[in-house]
């Protein structure tokens, strides 16, 4: 999927926000997915280091790859890329910039968005094919590192903080104000073990947040 056909597509523009399910397995993935989109979650990654990653990623583009983007995170070589698209996955996420693993999951069509850090990273990945940046890891950086970044980026390409993001308006305004649009979150919104309840309360903070820090 090209820069611009994300940002403009419905799951990306209603809440931009995807959700990490790290550490998951087969047995909870339905009824997490199913939590998280009824809260207007459309993206939604499973980490190819969590237990039986494939068939959580299976059973997830099974029961909602008409409703939502789905599919792996950490995906940081064509071995497990390959795997991860017999899954019928439309979602790729690495933490690296591997422009082999870009090249073919973006012929493949899938939405691919590369963990990168510098100007070199970002424009390799986009010159591969990536759909948007995975800006990686974010808390290791000011949101003015960003604004420095987003000042030579193209303005229809999607740039998503993702780590240490918090339910915090302020801290995703000042990311916002620097030209991201979006954020992938993780053990904030989820973690292994937490009940259903938890996760609907978590994913509702974090849409509120987002909502708020637009203002």
């Amino acid at each position: 999927m090209l820069p611009e056909q994300l940002m403009n597509d419905d799951a990306f523009t209603s809440l931009p926000l995807v959700a990490i399910l790290r550490g998951i397995t087969p047995e909870d993935i339905i009824p997490v997915a199913t939590a998280l989109i009824a809260e207007n979650y459309k993206l939604i990654e499973v980490p190819l280091n969590s237990p039986d990653a494939l068939t959580s990623i299976r059973y997830l583009v099974d029961e909602f790859g008409q409703k939502a983007i789905v599919g792996a995170g950490t995906v940081t070589n064509i071995v497990q890329l390959e795997s991860v698209l017999t899954t019928g996955a439309r979602l790729v996420v690495t933490p690296n910039m591997n422009p082999d693993v870009i090249r073919l999951a973006s012929r493949e069509g899938c939405v691919t968005l590369p963990g990168v850090m510098t100007p070199t990273e970002a424009f390799t990945a986009l010159e591969c094919g990536a759909s948007g940046l995975k800006f990686f890891p974010a808390d290791c950086v000011e949101a003015n590192y960003l604004k420095a970044l987003r000042a030579v980026l193209p303005a229809n390409l999607a740039c998503l903080p993702v780590g240490g993001i918090n339910a915090n308006a302020k801290q995703m305004s000042e990311f916002r104000q620097a030209g991201a649009n979006g954020f992938g979150l993780g053990s904030g919104l989820y973690k292994p073990g937490m009940k259903i309840e938890q996760i609907i309360k978590n994913a509702r903070e974090y849409r509120e947040a987002w909502s708020q820090s637009n203002n």
